[in-house]
């Protein structure tokens, strides 16, 4: 009897056991279950997330193409068109048998008026170099020119200009007839050229 009485008792206690111990196990399954859907949430964010960064980088990766084109497209033209102002072509240097001729040069056009000091260099095999400056250090114009190239440079041609004599601006075609006056007529004391409505008159 004390042994029924004594299973009779522990019956008690293990159903309150289990009583218990359902509710721990309930309470930690929606504990479980919000774990699990905030780890869903996460990579639908995550995933979410992925796609907008990539759309925003694939966005991002088109406009520098677009941009550098761009770019590209502007220094070609630049290069096109500054090609005939920046000089490659190799002059030759005045050397022995350099003709050197100073004096003064009077310009005249519809516009303008210069005078200035001169300096004329030319060599019997067509090379060409005419210096007007007006006072010491201050250069006006600065000429260099061979048969088929020539190049100005100065205060007086403003961005200056160089290329191919018969490519040559209009502005510039009465300066760069000046060479074949002077390999004509080497010796000579008073130079008087016209072109056009420009004159040109050196007194060496």
């Amino acid at each position: 009897m004390k042994v029924f009485a004594a299973c009779a008792n522990f019956l008690p206690c293990q159903g309150a056991v289990a009583q218990v111990s359902k509710p721990a196990v309930s309470a930690d399954f929606p504990i479980g279950r919000v774990r699990e859907s905030a780890q869903l949430a996460g990579l639908e964010t995550r995933d979410t997330a992925d796609l907008e960064v990539c759309a925003t980088l694939a966005a991002a990766s088109s406009l520098p193409v677009r941009s550098w084109l761009k770019i590209a497209a502007l220094i070609l033209g630049f290069c096109v068109t500054s090609c005939a102002i920046i000089s490659r072509h190799e002059f030759n240097e005045p050397a022995t048998g350099w003709q050197t001729k100073t004096g003064q040069l009077m310009y005249r056009s519809p516009k303008r008026t210069l005078i200035g000091d001169a300096i004329v260099r030319f060599s019997k095999t067509g090379n060409f170099e005419l210096t007007v400056s007006k006072g010491p250090g201050i250069t006006l114009l600065s000429l260099r020119q061979d048969a088929t190239f020539a190049e100005v440079k100065g205060a007086f041609a403003r961005q200056g200009w160089s290329g191919p004599v018969a490519k040559a601006p209009q502005q510039l075609r009465g300066w760069l007839g000046l060479r074949d006056q002077f390999i004509r007529a080497p010796n000579q004391k008073v130079v008087r050229y016209a072109a056009g409505n420009e004159t040109f008159l050196f007194r060496f």
